[in-house]
């Protein structure tokens, strides 16, 4: 007998959640089954973010640094940073990565001119929800695309230093001073720096950013190279299969099981059952996700 030669198994969504409902000891029939599963997966693949790495969504990127710019937006799907080094002369035979230090918000918060410029050496990762706020605030006055002062309406309500958006270009500001932004610095995250009407409303932004001491004193020489780790994309209607890797099937199965059987008042009984079995599944799986390389650990010795 010969073996089918292929090794592309895998599950849409449906068929997950019929298997789910099957180990819950119900039938799937109904739209809304389909529906309050599709939420509890995303619950599930959230869960699994704040559980620690998973090593499918790790992506590396790269933020030019450019001169006297403090914060840089990081994606919105970030939860968080793993690794960074600060690359000098990119692209050349010289190229060269050189180590940069994470340090927590209270030791960010205590350095004494944060504007100072010189090679980057300290990063905070300011790790905010990636939200938007609509305010009432306005231009004061027309602004050009390469305006660095911002006048508004009132920026009492705005914090003294932050990003903002203006007809969809992203923004961050330094300061504050008589309802004028200062040190701004446009177009970020891909965005494009244009000239903005009087009127325009403001949005208070918050994403997901780094914070760079010292600051470049160059454009261009430096570039923040970053590994990150970014959220499990969302289970939606519309794709065909989850973003997960196969071996990773057996554990979203038995997660999924388990957190239905919590809405299922027949699944109930079984909800101790299903809650071992995913952890255990998830055990497996968390096992085997994991860095293969070898680890040495050298002890330091100091001599008085």
């Amino acid at each position: 007998m010969s073996t089918s030669g292929t090794t592309l198994f895998n599950l849409p969504f449906n068929e997950i959640a019929e298997e789910c409902y099957e180990r819950c000891g119900v039938e799937m029939r109904t739209g809304y089954q389909l529906r309050t599963a599709r939420r509890s997966m995303n619950l599930l693949t959230i869960e699994w973010a704040n559980r620690g790495i998973n090593l499918w969504t790790i992506e590396q990127g790269e933020i030019p640094l450019v001169q006297g710019q403090v914060s840089y937006p990081l994606p919105d799907d970030t939860i968080d940073l793993i690794d960074h080094v600060i690359r000098t002369n990119e692209g050349t035979s010289s190229q060269e990565d050189i180590n940069i230090t994470r340090i927590s918000e209270t030791m960010y918060s205590q350095i004494p001119n944060k504007l100072a410029q010189g090679r980057p050496i300290q990063v905070w990762v300011n790790r905010q929800n990636g939200q938007t706020n609509p305010t009432t605030v306005q231009l004061s006055s027309a602004i050009t695309a390469t305006a660095t002062s911002i006048p508004v309406t009132n920026a009492s309500n705005l914090a003294s230093a932050g990003y903002i958006i203006i007809n969809g270009e992203q923004i961050y500001y330094n300061n504050v001073e008589n309802n004028v932004l200062n040190l701004c610095y446009r177009g970020l995250n891909g965005t494009t720096a244009s000239a903005q009407a009087s009127g325009s409303f403001i949005t208070v932004y918050n994403p997901n950013n780094i914070n760079i001491w010292a600051t470049a004193n160059v454009t261009g020489q430096y570039t923040f190279v970053y590994w990150r780790l970014r959220r499990i994309q969302d289970s939606t209607s519309g794709a065909p299969n989850e973003d997960i890797p196969f071996r990773a099937l057996p554990a979203i199965i038995s997660g999924l099981s388990y957190y239905l059987s919590m809405k299922v008042p027949e699944a109930m009984p079984r909800t101790a059952e299903l809650k071992a079995s995913y952890e255990e599944q998830f055990n497996m799986m968390g096992g085997e996700d994991r860095e293969k390389a070898s680890l040495r650990l050298v002890p330091r010795q100091m001599f008085w």
